[in-house]
């Protein structure tokens, strides 16, 4: 049995990897349109665009593990047709034959027209290549402005801050991941941004004369899923690709599971069977343990995917971890000092704990997985 990966980001890599671990000899194509060997994202926002990790950091594996593993890896390499009937994925490099895929085909940055005609060098934060670029120019100390104060946007702005730049960032919502966190504790990160000098414009639209006086504008408003590739094999897609519980793709026609075609990461919205809902989920944590789970299933398997979203952030003195899924709405409990940055927050949903975070308190995460597992809210200690 042929097994054929498209998409040799961490997701791909790791899938690859969990196969030849759990011992699948047979052969393993992993198509990457990149030209490096799968690798980790968020070092890209984090510790390498800082200048305190080294890049060999972010590697799944050190390029040669593939040949020694017997993983046919091809890098450059575009995935641009599917037909699913026939077992064929077209690429920019011929036809390839599987018996299952797996479609990890990631995300891509949602473009800023108002940046881009503003005439000031506009950049976006996905690969490699766009950290070295940020990171060169934040060397500059330049002026940096920065629309969209999601997760990107905030930990890139913390960078540029680290570097010396003054830093400006516009926002829509009246606080920063306001839609993620709820206004009790996104307001922690709005107090902590201004605390380091970034000029926090919220509640702000942003026009190209905002644009002008910067040096260099960084656009993180989000990633769009890539599905053509799953469209153009007829399968269903609506805010990603839909996939069920055990991660197998849906014929957009009969709205049947197509067992041969499972879809993992950032494409891959999922019919959740804890939380009872689809959800689709764009971190380094899902990406992983989906592709484990799809390697198992991809061999004959018929393994739930059911962990819970886990994601974290490092931006000046602050560390995070968060685990669950919460909404803005949900009602949130804090044990610990907001003021201090040194607390476990909890959201509640008619009574029961559906998600959970510490800031700068380590000891804290299993306590918070146990809070979202069992739904108790534990007693402050």
């Amino acid at each position: 049995m042929s097994i054929v990966i498209v998409g040799a980001g961490l997701a791909g890599g790791t899938a690859a990897t969990e196969l030849r671990e759990r011992g699948y000899e047979g052969p393993v194509v992993l198509l990457g349109a990149e030209p490096h060997p799968p690798y980790e994202r968020p070092p890209l926002s984090k510790g390498y665009l800082l200048g305190n990790d080294p890049l060999d950091d972010a590697f799944v594996h050190p390029q040669a593990w593939y040949a020694e593993h017997d993983v046919e890896l091809r890098l450059g390499v575009e995935a641009t047709a599917l037909d699913t009937d026939a077992h064929v994925v077209t690429t920019t490099g011929g036809d390839v034959r599987y018996d299952a895929l797996l479609l990890a085909t990631g995300a891509e940055p949602r473009r800023l027209a108002v940046a881009e005609e503003s005439g000031v060098p506009t950049a976006y934060l996905r690969t490699i290549e766009d950290s070295d670029r940020l990171k060169e120019a934040f060397g500059s100390g330049g002026r940096v402005a920065v629309v969209g104060a999601g997760w990107i946007g905030l930990e890139v702005a913390a960078a540029a801050r680290e570097a010396g730049c003054p830093v400006t960032v516009f926002e829509t919502a009246e606080l920063p991941l306001l839609r993620v966190l709820g206004p009790t504790v996104a307001q922690v990160f709005a107090d902590l941004h201004r605390e380091h000098g970034v000029d926090l414009r919220l509640g702000a639209s942003v026009s190209a004369q905002d644009l002008a006086e910067a040096d260099l504008v960084v656009a993180g408003v989000g990633v769009a899923p890539r599905v053509e590739l799953a469209r153009s094999g007829g399968l269903a897609v609506d805010d990603g690709v839909l996939v069920d519980a055990a991660l197998r793709t849906v014929d957009a026609q009969r709205g049947t599971s197509v067992a041969s075609v499972l879809a993992v990461g950032d494409i891959a919205n999922h019919a959740h069977p804890v939380l009872g809902r689809r959800i689709r989920v764009e971190h380094w944590d899902t990406a992983i343990n989906q592709a484990k789970v799809a390697a198992h299933n991809l061999v004959g398997g018929e393994q739930s995917y059911d962990a819970m979203p886990y994601f974290f952030t490092d931006q000046y003195d602050l560390g995070m971890e968060y685990v669950g899924h919460a909404g803005a709405d949900d009602e949130v409990v804090v044990h610990g000092s907001l003021g201090d940055r040194v607390f476990r927050a909890f959201w509640l949903r008619e009574g029961r704990v559906v998600a959970a975070m510490h800031a700068n308190d380590w000891d804290a995460t299993d306590e918070l997985r146990a809070a979202v597992d069992s739904g108790d809210l534990p007693s402050p200690g």
